[in-house]
């Protein structure tokens, strides 16, 4: 029948374009809502953050700089040096037939500094020979480290027989050597104390520990 055939030709063509708009209408589903995805879109860049410059990375140490001008403290409390010290000879203090003498030994620095145990001394006439033996330690004191503070003071007693009672042999010195512990260098100290036993009977001179103060 010829009045049937445009139907049919409708229907076909109908069918064809429906096979048409399903092979383009994608390759797959779309992505998930909040999902992210490996590639961006046209016109964008994608940066992979790194470690935030504030947090070290776990593991790790981080110091501060010091600041501008600051240096470590220089320490406090150590030998006091010859060239940091003045020395001096107290008044005598005689009795029982001994001459008593305090050897002190004063910080002229401006730092805090300490002395312990003997000082050393030697007697010197004017031509600077040594007039006698180096005074012995005496064991009548115990030695204690002794803190001086910029201005104070430690001393020794600095003891001898009087040459007058023991009979020994005696000499005038015109300078004392005070040597500060743990020192290899001397301060000179003039010495006004008169004659000072030399040799023979009880000529021998003694000298304390260093102790806080002045004297007795």
């Amino acid at each position: 029948m010829v009045h049937g055939r445009p139907g049919l030709l409708v229907v076909s063509a109908l069918a064809v374009l429906g096979l048409v708009s399903g092979c383009g209408s994608g390759s797959g589903a779309a992505p998930a809502p909040g999902g992210s995805g490996t590639s961006a879109a046209p016109g964008t860049s994608v940066s992979v953050p790194g470690p935030s410059p504030s947090a070290p990375a776990p593991g790790t140490a981080t110091a501060s700089a010091p600041e501008r001008g600051a240096s470590a403290a220089a320490p406090s409390g150590t030998r006091c040096h010859t060239t940091e010290l003045r020395a001096s000879v107290g008044r005598n203090d005689p009795g029982a037939g001994q001459e008593n003498f305090p050897v002190v030994l004063t910080n002229a620095s401006t730092r805090t500094c300490t002395v312990y145990g003997h000082p050393g001394a030697a007697f010197l006439d004017a031509s600077g020979r040594q007039l006698g033996a180096d005074p012995e330690r005496s064991t009548a004191t115990r030695p204690v480290r002794v803190t001086l503070a910029p201005g104070r003071s430690a001393w020794a007693g600095l003891s001898f027989s009087s040459p007058e009672v023991s009979g020994a042999r005696a000499a005038t010195p015109v300078t004392l050597l005070v040597t500060p512990p743990d020192e290899h260098d001397p301060l000179r100290v003039r010495w006004t104390g008169g004659a000072v036993p030399v040799s023979g009977n009880a000529s021998t001179v003694r000298l304390t520990a260093l102790a806080a103060g002045t004297g007795p």
